[in-house]
């Protein structure tokens, strides 16, 4: 089964980055940074979420980015499907922070079930053929918005979106331009996907 490893973000100041995921998400070797002056305004095209399992430890993750310097683009609040909020880290990225649970069961930690990266994509269905043939398996599709693939155990969960619907979710704008400033580490790369995502193998960033 095609496992990712990692994510790297491209930042400004590889440091600061290191020290807010660490301080406000407590992430690992999962999510990796490195520095990079490549232009980008606007959206990225992607978002990176953290899926936990009740309310409480979603509220305990958000305050935490918050107070290590994230801005808030939507409060945690209770949808249909859960409970969840949104924050941008200070190096640009965009963190869904979510439980399918309503209620909690215990006290508030700060412990990550799963790390989900949402990729925008523009065709849904050539997006979709073009991870199948590159080794994915999908898990779950909901036609043209929504297809998420099987990946290893422990590893970063890899979905796809549309893009202009992907940017509503998390409240901006779907304009953007420049880099995705993201590499995915996992055994189905190199390549380049149609949207513009660069895979790498794992191998190849383990010194990141």
């Amino acid at each position: 089964m095609t496992s990712i490893a990692s994510v790297t973000l491209e930042v400004d100041d590889p440091a600061a980055a290191r020290h807010f995921y660490s301080s406000a998400f407590g992430l690992g070797s999962q999510v990796r940074v490195r520095a990079s002056e490549a232009p980008a305004s606007g959206f990225r095209g992607f978002t990176l979420s953290l899926v936990v399992s009740q309310p409480a430890d979603v509220d305990a993750l958000v305050d935490a980015a918050v107070n290590a310097g994230a801005a808030t683009l939507k409060p945690a609040a209770t949808s249909l499907w859960g409970y969840g909020g949104v924050v941008q880290a200070p190096d640009g990225t965009i963190w869904q922070i979510a439980s399918s649970s309503k209620k909690n069961t215990g006290p508030a930690t700060r412990r990550i079930d799963e790390i989900v990266l949402l990729l925008g994509v523009a065709d849904m269905a050539g997006s979709k053929r073009f991870y199948v043939e590159h080794g994915l398996a999908v898990a779950k599709s909901f036609g043209s918005k929504y297809v998420e693939f099987a990946t290893g155990p422990g590893s970063v969960k890899l979905a796809l979106y549309k893009r202009r619907g992907l940017a509503k979710l998390v409240g901006v704008s779907p304009d953007g331009t420049g880099s995705h400033r993201l590499t995915v580490n996992g055994d189905a790369g190199p390549f380049t996907d149609p949207d513009g995502f660069a895979w790498a193998t794992a191998s190849e960033t383990a010194s990141l």
